[in-house]
């Protein structure tokens, strides 16, 4: 187990965690490294190929915009979402960039970045996933200085080539709860009569001890909390931000932002006291995954959650759990954060979040699981409703395509995002009602996801060769 809550949930800018994040950060490693290793003086120009879904989808999620603004030096996390069109633009106009924010280049994007929708892997590459970029860098003779491939492997994470065919390493902190399945997990906090999210957090404790070992461990608790509260504010604003915005989504297919619409009737009917319909909090969950996915689709601000296509779920579920469940608090949330980013960590680790590599079922159907068990530990469930609920959550997603019209983060994806926190809500009422052990684990249906994407065809895994991108016509 290495990977982090703060992994799983990383502030960034939409469309597409694994189509806009994950190159931008690509693009902004390479430049880095020329800068690192003395080529950035020599370098006269960088070409960049695009291959599999990224090819094939590209255009639609902003992926040439993330490769100009990472090469020129910006990161995601960092970058104001208000200013990539100005920036994109200053690129285009004057066919000039400064590499890593220093060195000025030319840059024809007609040769410099290349769709090759016809190859699903880079040639040669070792490593075999459908989000392939390589970049290359050339002197002012057009000798090549460096050439580096990388994969976008979902979540916004990134993998050089070769990286996942090494040797696993020993990571450089000793967590102290190291788990690899669901079973282990659940043994882990059986054995120390801990809870999953205490389990989480010692991890997450131990990863900021390595940065400080001097640090109490009520101080470490404390950083740990700020974080999580820094990413749960940020995916309230942005839902706030989704509530209030109005107007045409970008991309061509004049897709209608909803989620004000759908707010300003809730709000009237709330205010107008009429009573009487038990199910009317679901149409606030909907409304909030909604805004938080148009927010994504705009290029807004938004975190991970696992992906940014899927990125509604989650803040729709805990919004949900902070306005309608009786009794809720900001402990709780914190118990919702991290039994979800256990969750995550199991099928980041043991099957994948790429809708490129696995379908939607291992971006919104992730999602999905992880919030059912983030609102059943909320909700003071204990480990074994928390697995339940997370193993009902991803049971009923399993075989989910990713079949976006025209290459957008549109539709489905809206929508998907208000279903999957609907289903995880009821996941977890399920599971806490249940107190009996139950048939299949966790463990299996992980397995079951990750397989079923294997044996998907490419053609519904993020290309828009399919489904309803084939059968709806863009305009």
């Amino acid at each position: 187990m290495t990977t982090s809550l703060f992994d799983l949930y990383k502030i960034g800018v939409g469309p597409s965690s694994s189509h806009t994040m994950g190159p931008m950060r690509a693009a902004c490693r390479f430049a880095q490294e020329l800068d690192r290793d003395g080529l950035l003086d020599r370098t006269g120009r960088v070409q960049t190929d695009l291959y599999g879904s990224l090819a094939l989808t590209g255009m639609g999620h902003a992926t040439d915009r993330a490769i100009l603004l990472g090469l020129a030096g910006n990161e995601p996390a960092t970058i104001d979402p208000a200013a990539i069109e100005s920036k994109v633009a200053v690129i285009r106009a004057s066919r000039r960039m400064a590499l890593a924010g220093k060195r000025e280049i030319d840059f024809n994007e007609t040769h410099d970045l290349l769709f090759h929708r016809d190859q699903m892997f880079p040639p040669g590459a070792r490593m075999q996933h459908p989000n392939g970029i390589r970049f290359t860098a050339f002197d002012a003779e057009d000798v090549i200085l460096a050439q580096r491939t990388f994969f976008s492997i979902g979540g916004g994470f990134i993998a050089e080539d070769g990286e996942a065919n090494q040797s696993p390493r020993e990571p450089l902190v000793r967590l102290p709860f190291r788990f690899h399945s669901a079973a282990e997990l659940m043994e882990i906090a059986r054995a120390h009569s801990l809870s999953i999210d205490r389990v989480m957090l010692a991890n997450e404790c131990e990863r900021l001890r390595a940065l400080d070992p001097n640090a109490s461990q009520n101080s470490l608790e404390l950083r740990v909390q700020a974080g999580i509260e820094q990413i749960w504010q940020t995916m309230q604003e942005c839902a706030e931000r989704g509530m209030v915005a109005e107007g045409i989504l970008p991309g061509g297919l004049e897709v209608r932002r909803r989620a004000r619409r759908l707010a300003e009737r809730l709000r009237a009917r709330d205010a107008s006291g009429k009573q009487g319909d038990p199910l009317a909090p679901l149409d606030w969950l909907t409304v909030y995954a909604m805004a938080v996915n148009e927010e994504n689709a705009a290029g807004g601000r938004v975190v991970t959650a696992p992906t940014n296509g899927a990125a509604g779920v989650i803040p729709a579920v805990g919004l949900y759990y902070q306005r309608f469940v009786e009794g809720s608090s900001r402990e709780g949330m914190f118990h919702f954060f991290l039994a979800s980013a256990a969750i995550g960590v199991l099928y980041k680790e043991n099957a994948s979040i790429s809708g490129a590599e696995v379908g939607c079922q291992g971006e919104v159907g992730v999602a999905c699981s992880m919030a059912a068990a983030g609102l059943a530990s909320a909700l003071g469930g204990n480990d074994g409703q928390i697995e339940h609920a997370a193993e009902i959550a991803m049971e009923h997603n399993l075989g989910m395509t990713c079949d976006p019209i025209g290459g957008l983060v549109q539709i489905p994806c809206i929508e998907r995002n208000a279903m999957g926190a609907a289903k995880a809500v009821q996941a977890a009422r399920l599971a806490m009602n249940e107190p009996e052990t139950h048939k299949v684990s966790l463990d299996q249906v992980i397995r079951t996801m990750y397989l079923t994407g294997l044996d998907m065809q490419s053609r519904y895994k993020e290309t828009s060769l399919a489904g309803l991108a084939l059968n709806v016509i863009e305009c």
